[in-house]
């Protein structure tokens, strides 16, 4: 069993998501939401994103954390912006020494959706469906989620071929 958290990085909404895998490849939901950063200067929404991400790690106790890759879309300076957010959720989790994971967002709609190529709507519906929420969750909430899915279904395929029956932080058996 271990506690994930997944980050879908923005400059102005972050989306996090946590989850605890539990035995038989099942998940349990824990929380998920939005980071904010308002409309300040890039520097103070990097460090708000930062102050949360560390908030979270420190308030749910994560034993590993999932990210999404930096895609390159029709903005140079929006994917420039998207990175500087990812390396500063990227320098929280290192700072609490956490190991980090990080996916491409076709690998994450994959193993969530079972297409790469599936939108937002269905993301959201099939995790509202993999974790038997009661509703929707925020677009980027359900993304964050999505990753954090994305990582327990990655570790659990690693941990089946290996023929281990379990993996704790750096030591499987």
């Amino acid at each position: 069993m271990a506690i994930i958290l997944g980050i879908d990085p923005g400059s102005r909404i972050t989306g996090f998501g946590v989850i605890n895998t539990l035995a038989g490849n099942k998940m349990e939901y824990i929380t998920s939401g939005c980071i904010r950063t308002g409309k300040g200067e890039l520097p103070e929404r990097l460090q708000c994103i930062f102050e949360s991400i560390t908030q979270l790690i420190e308030q749910y106790c994560p034993q590993e954390f999932a990210i999404e890759q930096v895609f390159m879309g029709k903005n140079a300076d929006s994917a420039l912006k998207l990175g500087q957010a990812r390396g500063v959720s990227i320098v929280a989790a290192q700072l609490q020494s956490l190991p980090i994971h990080e996916y491409a967002p076709r690998s994450i709609k994959q193993a969530v959706v079972g297409n790469g190529g599936a939108d937002k709507e269905q993301v959201q519906y099939m995790v509202q469906r993999l974790l038997k929420l009661p509703g929707l969750p925020q677009a980027d909430a359900a993304d964050a989620l999505a990753i954090a899915i994305c990582h327990a279904h990655t570790n659990a395929s690693l941990i089946s071929r290996a023929g281990l029956k379990t993996y704790r932080r750096g030591r499987a058996s």
